[in-house]
């Protein structure tokens, strides 16, 4: 590939994917991160651009995650994935506490997940992979990941339904893996 070529197709990756690759990076790191992780990403992009693929989400989206994973490691991370739901302010409304509660609650049940369930759902749910792209970030067969986030969300739906002093000590044996 020329070079003109090839930087060409590389902007075009990165106008065309950045802000989905780092929304799905923002997710799973700290903020000043970030940046850091996506750099990377785009950069092993340009070593590999014969390797992109005609759809290159999925491909970045696995990329990404490899980086992340490199990245956790060298810097002693102890958890790659972490969910932001953000704190409701002071209910002021009627009505407002439930909403409240329910998110209490879906945090609650997020933490209770294995790092596993936690990627197989934020795949589908926030970064809206399809199967077959979820997948393909994973490296694993479809149907594989259709079975992996089946089981998550049905673990998310009970872990939701556990009570609070069960789910502490949940919470402590999932630590303690």
């Amino acid at each position: 590939m020329e070079d003109a070529e090839a930087q060409e197709r590389l902007t075009g990756l990165w106008v065309d994917h950045h802000e989905q690759v780092t929304r799905f990076v923002a997710r799973r790191v700290a903020p000043e991160l970030v940046d850091d992780v996506v750099s990377e990403a785009f950069l092993v992009a340009w070593r590999r651009l014969d390797d992109v693929p005609a759809d290159p989400r999925p491909w970045l989206f696995g990329v990404a995650r490899n980086v992340l994973a490199t990245h956790l490691r060298t810097h002693g991370r102890w958890r790659a994935l972490t969910v932001r739901i953000e704190q409701q302010p002071t209910p002021t409304q009627e009505g407002t506490d439930d909403v409240a509660a329910d998110r209490a609650d879906l945090r609650q049940a997020w933490e209770l997940l294995s790092d596993g369930d936690r990627e197989v759902i934020a795949l589908v749910a926030w970064d809206g992979l399809t199967t077959v792209e979820a997948a393909r970030v994973l490296g694993c067969r479809p149907t594989t990941f259709s079975v992996r986030l089946t089981r998550a969300r049905k673990r998310l739906l009970a872990f939701s339904e556990v009570p609070s002093e069960t789910a502490e000590v949940l919470q402590k044996l999932q630590e303690a893996r």
